[in-house]
């Protein structure tokens, strides 16, 4: 028999990891992907920025240290992560190690020097992605995420060879990092790399560019935000780029973890349920009304929200439509925080109408995952959605969704017609206009549905089928990684 082929060996470099340390779901996909990676014969190892957190949350051990630039030596720490893939740190304190979070500080400001903490990170994923790496362990593909890894492929370009395979992964393209143009040398790239064909951007420098520009392969988080990239509306200033890496680029649909957000085994639930058992979801709404000070009423539909407050997310739709919708009557529930007018807005809305509108600003695990069991219908009418994982956790907890056709979510939510119900693929409510009008048809739509137990039912089993797990999306990087190295 011939030898069996060497793993695939993938360095992930990414600036956040749920449990440790998560804004959005960048977070996520670094938990899950890797670990699905691995489940499918990859040798993967998650690169890390060493945050209180993270030194805190992991035994690590030393392995290395190498040179960097203007900051002399800069140790390499290995770990494990709770889901047993294999980690590796970079520490250094004076950049890492401060109160606040990972890109904001305690006040909610910009860390003044992010250029520099995060061109640490980047550079030192292309160390150890090419020949002048201190570990024994090489990569064959340099995974890279959203901007703060960006700078990677570019100083990777400008080494010498050997060098891994590049892939840059857009998670959302609103945040770019962006810095002087100067920044660029500060941080150790040669005076070529500073003009068009390079970091610069419109007179500044930006790393996710600079990862768009010098990588091997370009993805994005769904197939329709690919193509939405590229043009004029979501291109972000950088759609002529991407439509000439076009042949680069390729929208792989992120996954869920199906283990943390199960409805049959979830410990933050009132009551298991599935699909064979969807009346159990009954006293979760039930206990989401109490928890949150609504009425119990168990025929009222209930309709929530689990996000970020910002004009991306299209909440001020919702705040728009308010009046006509309460009047129907529903109730609401809103969890999440962000931009203070909405904020609040939202609770004055709450406090407009007590016992219907309950609002909790910030996050709350437990009460995310009651949340999307307890509710009837999920609203999240999105401008613009690279993938959006929440209407996917709540297909899988049979929580219809309603949401505006863009991105991930027409990927994944099939709108309810005669025909799809008749079909068996309808999974909630799409509307095509991006306005308060639109979403309120969308949502009449749906309370027509959810008056017909049968149809509802039938809707919320749909969702609660489909196959949103990781090992999907693993496969198709897997393939992404093995083409990417033959085009080199």
């Amino acid at each position: 028999m011939p030898p069996s082929p060497a793993p695939l060996k993938v360095l992930f470099a990414t600036s956040e990891i749920y449990p440790l340390v998560k804004t959005g779901g960048l977070a996520d996909v670094s938990a899950s992907l890797p670990e699905a990676l691995r489940t499918l014969g990859a040798d993967v190892r998650v690169l890390l920025p060493g945050y209180p957190l993270v030194m805190k949350g992991l035994p690590t051990k030393w392995v290395a240290a190498t040179g960097v630039f203007e900051f002399g030596e800069v140790r390499i720490l290995s770990s494990v992560l709770p889901s047993g893939v294999p980690a590796l740190v970079v520490d250094y304190p004076p950049l890492f190690q401060r109160d606040g979070g990972p890109y904001l500080d305690r006040h909610g400001h910009d860390w003044h020097d992010n250029a520099f903490r995060f061109g640490l990170l980047s550079r030192v994923a292309a160390i150890l992605a090419g020949g002048q790496s201190p570990l024994d362990w090489r990569p064959d593909v340099l995974h890279c995420n959203d901007w703060q890894a960006g700078l990677a492929p570019a100083y990777l370009h400008y080494q010498p060879a050997p060098r891994a395979a590049t892939v840059m992964t857009l998670h959302n393209l609103a945040y770019q990092g962006i810095f002087p143009l100067g920044t660029a040398l500060k941080l150790g790239l040669p005076p070529e790399s500073m003009g068009m064909e390079g970091v610069e951007y419109y007179g500044e420098m930006s790393f996710l560019k600079a990862g768009l520009h010098y990588s091997d392969a370009i993805t994005t988080v769904s197939p329709t935000y690919a193509r939405e990239i590229q043009t004029d509306a979501l291109g972000f200033g950088l759609q002529g780029l991407l439509q000439q890496r076009r042949e680069a680029l390729s929208g792989i649909l992120n996954g869920i973890d199906v283990r943390a957000w199960n409805p049959e085994t979830d410990p933050h639930l009132a009551a298991p349920f599935g699909v064979k058992n969807l009346k159990a979801k009954a006293e979760n709404k039930r206990a989401l009304q109490e928890t949150l000070g609504l009425k119990v009423n168990a025929k009222i539909p209930l309709l929530a929200v689990v996000s970020r407050l910002t004009h991306q997310k299209g909440q001020d739709l919702i705040l728009e439509a308010a009046a006509e919708l309460l009047k129907i009557p529903v109730q609401l529930a809103l969890l999440g925080g962000g931009d203070k007018h909405l904020e609040q807005a939202f609770l004055g809305l709450e406090e407009s109408h007590p016992g219907q509108v309950a609002v909790h600003i910030g996050y709350n695990e437990g009460l995310a995952h009651l949340t999307e069991a307890g509710a009837d219908i999920f609203l999240m009418p999105s401008r613009f959605e690279p993938c959006g994982l929440n209407q996917m956790y709540s297909m899988h907890y049979g929580t219809p969704p309603v949401v505006y056709a863009t991105g991930g979510l027409a990927d994944t939510v099939v709108d309810c017609t005669p025909a799809t119900l008749a079909d068996d693929t309808a999974t909630g409510f799409v509307f095509h206009t991006l306005t308060a009008d639109g979403l309120m048809e969308a949502v009449r739509r749906a309370l027509e549905v959810f008056k017909d137990k049968k149809a509802w039912q039938q809707l919320q089993q749909n969702g609660m089928k489909a196959d949103f797990s990781w090992e999907r999306s693993a496969a198709a990087y897997l393939d992404l990684y093995r083409k990417t190295i033959r085009r080199r």
